[in-house]
């Protein structure tokens, strides 16, 4: 196994702290497995689609004008 060196923010660390029983590296393997997962199931998802990153961008743009248009009515 590999090891890799993973920087938080003091206060998350004191939090961490106040939990000694907990295994964090083992917490922070599963957590990165899972995204590994996700993000590999989210490429076969979206592998064969013509969706550019632009024609995102815009359908959120029009999306969040539409939302705040109805919010403010």
């Amino acid at each position: 196994m590999v090891s890799i060196t993973l920087s938080v923010p003091e206060d998350l660390k004191r939090e961490m702290d106040s939990f000694p029983d907990i295994n964090w590296s083992a917490v922070a393997r599963e957590a990165i497995k899972k995204r590994v997962v996700m993000l590999k199931k989210f490429k076969e998802f979206t592998k064969d689609s013509e969706f550019t990153e632009e024609d995102a961008l815009k359908l959120g743009r029009d999306v969040s004008a539409k939302a705040m248009k109805k919010h403010k009515a």
